[in-house]
This record gives C-alpha cells, structure tokens and sequence, in this order.
C-alpha cells in the first residue's frame, strides 16, 4: 500500500486470528517492526514477532509491556484490537458480577493498562499514533447477549475520545475504528451453526445474522482484510491530520449518520 510505515514500531494486541492477524500481517508486508501477543500462538506466527500473555490481566499486560521494551525499544504505533465475549444468552439476567467484570477485563483495561505504560514515552518524542478497535455494537447492542460487551466497548470508545483530547495537542493521534459483523473463523462458525439448526446453508445462517443486526445494506460482512486496510491507512503518516474521530466499518448496518 506504500503507507510510509517501513521501520514503524508496532504493537499489535489479539493479532493471531480475525481483524488481528490481518492487521499483523498487512503491516509486516509494510516494512514494519510488529509485535503482537495472544495466550496461545498459531502455526502461522512468526515467533519473532509474538508474546504469550493472557492480557485481560495485570500480569499479562505487565509482561507485553516488557517485552515491547526489549524487543522494540517503544513503540511509535499501539493497534488494540483485542476484544470479545463469552457472555451466555438470555439478556441482562444471565448477566452476574463474574461475567460482567471478564467483559470489562477483555474489552476495556487491556488498552488502558498497555497505554498507560507506553503512551509518556511517545508525548516525550511528541509522535504516535493509538488506534482503539471498538465496535458497533456500542450503539446496536443485542440484549440477547452482547448488553456487556457492548457496554465494555463503549466504554472504550468514550475512555478513546477523552485521551485523544489530552494526547492530541502534545503530538499523539488516538482514533477508534468500528466494525460491524466481520467474516472472522469465530463468525463462520456461527453462521455455519445457526445455518445446521435451521436447516439450511452457510450462506442462509449469514442471513439469519445479518437480518438479527436489522440488516446490512451492502449484503455482506466485511472481510478482516478490509478492516485491517482502514486501521493501516490511519496508522500511517497518510492520516497525519485526523485523530479523535471514530471510522465505522460496516456496510451501512448503523441506520443512522
């Protein structure tokens, strides 16, 4: 894409599967210095580029931001894509204090804790960029299941707007990113599984999601590259003027402007 990013020092978090390992990839074939960390590497990662940390803990983001010191020396760009949940379905009921606190540890702390840590030494050099992934669903949440994931992530874009507007005048870029329903393995696999229970194929199940999110005008989910080809343009020296906005990414399924 010839983003000017050859050399740039990034962090990457969740970047072993979906929008991630997009990401992960996508910037390596820009030149960059990567380094992204999961709990569990996949046959395909380089191990250079890789830390085994459980970041939905202060251990597990203690250990990346050691690593990103030895290993990079700082960072002049931190991608947060980490995110996710495991809540049951069955709305806000299911929901107890255990459930609520894991959403909050996956969605919110770990960019909080890791920005916390690498974010002074990027206002001394007067230059970064963080790019917090957020998600749609903080504004078309799903009471069925996603009340606190998506509660989580829109504490996350709020915690996003508030540190651009203090990082901003002092040289670093903060700007979130929200996707819509992504074409992710753990997407296909739902979609294969709602598509079994009604008896229909791979792309019925599609339907039966996106008709759930109320429609996607486009017809289709975005594809983890299309993702990751936003967040590198807005990583880059390209997106040199744009810092505390959001970017939707998701075939016109918010309604609204």
């Amino acid at each position: 894409m010839n983003l000017d990013l050859s050399g740039k020092r990034i962090l990457v978090t969740g970047g072993t599967k979906g929008v991630g390992s997009a990401v992960v990839k996508l910037f390596l074939e820009e030149g960059a210095k990567v380094l992204t960390a999961a709990r569990q590497a996949t046959d395909d990662m380089p191990p250079e580029v890789f830390v085994a940390a459980d970041l939905a803990t202060t251990e597990g983001c203690d250990a990346l931001v050691a690593a990103t010191k030895e290993r990079l020396g700082g960072v002049d760009v931190i991608v947060h894509v980490l995110g996710g949940s495991s809540a049951p379905g069955g709305g806000f009921a299911a929901l107890d204090e255990a459930q609520w606190q894991r959403e909050l540890d996956l969605n919110l702390f770990p960019a909080v804790r890791l920005d916390r840590a690498l974010l002074p030494d990027m206002l001394q050099r007067k230059a970064g960029v963080i790019i917090h992934v957020t998600s749609i669903q903080s504004r078309l949440p799903l009471p069925e299941s996603t009340t606190a994931y998506a509660a989580a992530k829109a504490a996350l874009a709020t915690y996003s707007k508030s540190l651009s507007k203090e990082v901003s005048p002092r040289g670093v870029r903060v700007v979130r990113v929200s996707p819509g329903w992504i074409e992710t393995e753990a997407s296909v696999a739902l979609a294969e599984r709602l598509a079994d229970e009604a008896g229909t194929d791979y792309e019925g199940g599609k339907q039966i999601i996106m008709d759930a999110l109320g429609g996607i005008p486009l017809g289709r989910p975005a594809k983890p590259e299309e993702v990751a080809d936003l967040i590198a343009f807005l990583a880059s020296p390209r997106a040199a003027s744009i810092t505390g906005t959001e970017f939707v990414i998701d075939g016109g399924t918010v309604p609204t402007a």
